[in-house]
């Protein structure tokens, strides 16, 4: 496996050997992203990420081109939201030999907490950090899976900023641009790695 910059943006390739010929190919994160009609209702499609984790090389990738959006990005935490923000966050975390700090859903953390409600499509959830977990001053860099209607992570970002931390980037493997998730992180850093136009 050989990772490629690609291009003015320094988009990163993977150079994969093929089972088809034992010859090499160049794939791009997308090509390990599974897109699943008609799920979970007709006309969405569904952007499945277990097909890059269950990959090698895709994990890898995204991982790395994660973090390549925190380059040269003066940050002292990483912090990850519940589920899949862990996912790419520890390791972007561990790589950069920075701490992490879990956003996690309600009552799921044993020590004194700080939280926040955001809505649902239908409804609305609240998501909790430990209060020692940001001290005042810290440079903040937010790490999850997708960015859809946004909701989640302002409110994560919400939480920093009442902890004294300022959020300096906002890091993203995926962006559906359609359901305009970025109108709520106006006046933030925020980079997805891979954008899809629709829903």
């Amino acid at each position: 496996m050989a990772l490629i910059p690609w291009g003015k943006n320094d988009i990163l390739l993977i150079l994969q050997k093929s089972t088809d010929n034992g010859g090499m190919v160049m794939k791009r994160l997308e090509d390990y992203v599974r897109s699943i009609p008609d799920f979970p209702e007709e006309g969405i499609i569904f952007r499945d990420i277990t097909s890059v984790l269950q990959d090698a090389d895709g994990l890898a990738l995204a991982i790395d081109s994660m973090q390549k959006c925190l380059e040269e990005m003066d940050v002292d935490v990483i912090v990850g939201t519940e589920s899949r923000g862990f996912i790419f966050g520890v390791p972007i975390a561990y790589n950069l030999h920075k701490p992490f700090v879990p956003v996690r859903k309600k009552g799921k953390l044993p020590c004194e907490t700080i939280s926040e409600e955001y809505d649902l499509e239908y409804g609305s959830s609240v998501i909790e950090m430990h209060k020692d977990s940001i001290k005042p001053g810290q440079k903040v860099a937010i790490v999850d899976d997708l960015i859809a209607t946004g909701g989640t992570v302002e409110a994560a970002v919400k939480m920093v900023e009442k902890l004294g931390g300022e959020v300096v980037k906002i890091v993203f493997l995926m962006e559906l641009a359609g359901l305009h998730g970025r109108d709520r992180l106006k006046g933030y850093q925020v980079e997805s790695v891979i954008r899809y136009e629709g829903k």
